[in-house]
This record gives C-alpha cells, sequence and structure tokens, in this order.
C-alpha cells in the first residue's frame, strides 16, 4: 500500500499474461539444465501431447461461443436467424461465454473508472472526439499487456514540440451491444429507430466486437463505433477570428449601400419613381460586396469543414491501423491465445514440480515459476496458479498430500495423457 497526500492507494496487481512463444518457452526450460537428454526428449513430447489435448477441447469452446453469437450478430440476416425465446437469457449466455475465455486468455477488464479517467485524456488521437454512449445497451472493454511509451505532441500550436509519457495497451478487446428496437417507447419508436440505424449503420440489438492492439489508454474513447470529430475551442478561436477580422469590414462597407441598391431595385420594378445619377454605381458595389462577402462565407464554411476532414482522417488512421478484426473473426484468435495461455501456464507448473528437489506449496510454486519467467526470460508476470493447479487435475497430473504438490515423472505423465487423447477421440 502507498500514501500519497493522506490517502491510501493500492498498487495495481501486475498482469496475468505471459507474452512468450510456445518454442521459447520450451527452449529455455531445456536451456536450464535440470533434465537429461532423454527427460528433454519426454518434455517436448509432453508439450505436443498437452497442446493437442487442449486444442480438442477448446474447439468445443469456439462452437459455443459461435452458437450464443447467432442472434447478435450484425452480419447475419434478421430475417434468417429469427428472435431468440429469451433474448435477456441469450445475452447473458453470449457475455459469460465471452468474457469466460477473455479471462482465460489473460484478459482483464478494464473497470468503468479507468475508462471515464480516459476519456479526459489524449495522445495519439490529438482532436477533441464525442462518443455516442447513450446509443448503445451496454459497452465493455478489455485489456492484456501495458507498456509506457514516451511521444512527442504538439506545443506552441505546432511550433514546438515536448514529451509525453504514455500508457498503451498491448491488446483491447471491445464489446459493444446496441439498443433493441424494442427498448424505445412505442410512440416515438419508428422515429427514433430509423434515425438510430441510419446513424449506426447496424441492425439494433447486435452485438460488435472489436480487436485493437497498441492502444494508448487517452485513446480509448477513439475505439467507439460511430465516434466523431468535435471542433476544439481552439478550432473554433483560430476559424473565426480570421471571419471576423476579414468579415466586419465587408458588413460595415454593405451597410452603408444597402439603402442605394433597395432604391435602384424599387425604380426598376416601379416601386420608386426617383433615382440621382449616382444611385447605380453605388448600387453595383452594394452588388459586388453581396458577392464578395458570399464568397468569404463559402471559404470560411469549406476551411471549417476541411479542418473537420483532417481532424477525421487523423482520427480513422490512428483506429485503422490498429484494428486487428471485429465481430465473429475475433473468436478463433481469443480462443487461440486462451489455449495457448492455458497451455504455457499447466506446463510451467508441471515443469516447475517436476524439477524441484521436494514437493512445493502453492505459494513456493508460484515463486519457482514467478523466478524461472524473468531469470530466463525477462518477463514479470503473475502465475495465475489456481487455473493451472486445476487443469493438472483434471489430466491426473496432480498429487497433492499435506498442501504440498507433486506431479509423477515424464514416462508416467504421458501415459497417462496419451489415455485421455485416445479417449477424446472415442468420445462421440
Amino acid at each position: 500500500m502507498n500514501e500519497a497526500h493522506g490517502e491510501t492507494v493500492s498498487p495495481e496487481p501486475r498482469d496475468r499474461f505471459i507474452p512468450l512463444r510456445k518454442s521459447d518457452i520450451v527452449g529455455g526450460l531445456v536451456a536450464e539444465g535440470r533434465l537429461d537428454d532423454v527427460q528433454q526428449a519426454g518434455l517436448g513430447q509432453f508439450a505436443r501431447m498437452l497442446g493437442a489435448i487442449f486444442h480438442h477441447q477448446y474447439f468445443e469452446e469456439l462452437d459455443r461461443l459461435r452458437e450464443a453469437y447467432f442472434y447478435f450478430d450484425p452480419e447475419v440476416d434478421p430475417k434468417a436467424c429469427g428472435v431468440a425465446n429469451d433474448r435477456e437469457a441469450a445475452y447473458r449466455r453470449l457475455s459469460e461465454e465471452f468474457v469466460r475465455v477473455l479471462t482465460e486468455a489473460n484478459f482483464v477488464e478494464i473497470t468503468h473508472d479507468e475508462i471515464a479517467r480516459a476519456f479526459g485524456e489524449h495522445a495519439l488521437v490529438r482532436v477533441k472526439i464525442k462518443a455516442p454512449v447513450e446509443d448503445y445497451r451496454d459497452v465493455r472493454m478489455f485489456r492484456r499487456g501495458r507498456h509506457q511509451e514516451t511521444i512527442d505532441i504538439p506545443a506552441w500550436f505546432g511550433l514546438r514540440k515536448r514529451p509525453l509519457e504514455i500508457e498503451v495497451y498491448d491488446d483491447v478487446v471491445m464489446m459493444v451491444a446496441t439498443k433493441s428496437d424494442d427498448a424505445t417507447p412505442a410512440g416515438s419508436r419508428k422515429a427514433l429507430g430509423s434515425a438510430r440505424r441510419r446513424k449506426q449503420k447496424i441492425r439494433g440489438g447486435a452485438v460488435l466486437f472489436k480487436y485493437f492492439r497498441h492502444i494508448a489508454r487517452g485513446d480509448l474513447e477513439a475505439l467507439f463505433p460511430n465516434v466523431r470529430v468535435v471542433m476544439s475551442l481552439s478550432d473554433h478561436f483560430t476559424l473565426g477570428v480570421p471571419a471576423l477580422v476579414g468579415g466586419v469590414p465587408i458588413l460595415l462597407k454593405l451597410a452603408s449601400t444597402m439603402t442605394v441598391l433597395f432604391v435602384v431595385a424599387g425604380f426598376y420594378l416601379g416601386l420608386n419613381g426617383t433615382m440621382r445619377d449616382n444611385d447605380v454605381e453605388q448600387a453595383l458595389a452594394a452588388l459586388s460586396g453581396l458577392f464578395a462577402l458570399g464568397a468569404f462565407m463559402l471559404r470560411q464554411w469549406g476551411n471549417f469543414h476541411r479542418q473537420s476532414l483532417i481532424h477525421q482522417k487523423q482520427l480513422t488512421d490512428n483506429i485503422y491501423y490498429r484494428n486487428v478484426n471485429n465481430n465473429s473473426g475475433i473468436f478463433n484468435y481469443i480462443i487461440g491465445e486462451a489455449e495457448e495461455q492455458d497451455w504455457k501456464e499447466v506446463l510451467l507448473a508441471y515443469y516447475g514440480l517436476l524439477t524441484a528437489a521436494e514437493p512445493l506449496t502453492r505459494e513456493a510454486l508460484v515463486a519457482r515459476i514467478e523466478g524461472l519467467l524473468t531469470q530466463l526470460f525477462g518477463v514479470s508476470a503473475a502465475f495465475e496458479i489456481d487455473d493451472a493447479l486445476a487443469r493438472l487435475r483434471r489430466l491426473n497430473l496432480l498429487d497433492e498430500t499435506g498442501g504440498c504438490l507433486s506431479v509423477p515423472p515424464l514416462p508416467d505423465a504421458l501415459a497417462r495423457l496419451e489415455g485421455d487423447w485416445k479417449e477424446l477421440l472415442l468420445t462421440p
């Protein structure tokens, strides 16, 4: 616990994400030198069989996730998918299934307080934006991995740059549920529903999934669908002052000649019977002033929209190149990530117990594995011991006596995995 300004602040928990390739982990464990040649070959075979079993199990997870998403997929024709018997229950099932898979892939949910704090920040997207959060039923964001970066941002109207340290999330997944048409009151449902669909370009009640990479915390608001650029106070000042300086003289000049223009117009329309000799010249000058004012207003309108398009392009470019996948397309990726993270945790837990001189307690095993990650790979991560031990128990690879944990030797473990694999293949 840290104390700052009289308040007690809890340190943020470390990420559980293990950002290593499978081959790097196996190679690093072998390189530690605790296994002989036979055991090294056995560890490689153990890793392959473990991966095959997890891949088979997670294939069923993928089917369940796709089935739960069927009624909410915006890319599926509503007439083809029909209506779920209990839409609320179907939505809860989709949310629970999706969050569970993300948790197994070592994602953590970004709290609403953190999102609200991020909305007040600016990082790579240096424009003022507005996200239509009122158009959505629910918005949830999840992150995995984070690091600090230093970027240069413009200062003094772009004449100078200053460094800014920002927090960047390695992976961000967003779940956005749109409001159902049924949620709109009957009296205004037709008008508001059509306006919202026209604005969102997706059907009511759909759920969007979006996957991004390398997103600064201050740019979370820019990830929302239908986000729009809002001209900031400095933009209004930059465009408004020249408009005021250039437009006032034209208006003053027109004020003194507009009466003459009306007199000449009235004379030719038969409403006025007298006209002085120089009235025509002054009327032509007034018309020239009107054309000049119109041209000036068109130019300022064009400058305003040009600046807005520049900001919109900056926003679009920043998000476009960081978008990895959308909707059902992300399921394969996150299922694969969950499968891989489970594989890494189980393999590290098994190796930590296999190479220990004696059975270890849970705390000692966590310290052993976190030490391996730091010493062999330079990775600082909070090891997820509960999931790893639960997996080892289901595979019949864990023995616990008096609070101390141990695993069978490699030949016995391989035999048990082979039996599990045959059972999986024979299960209808």
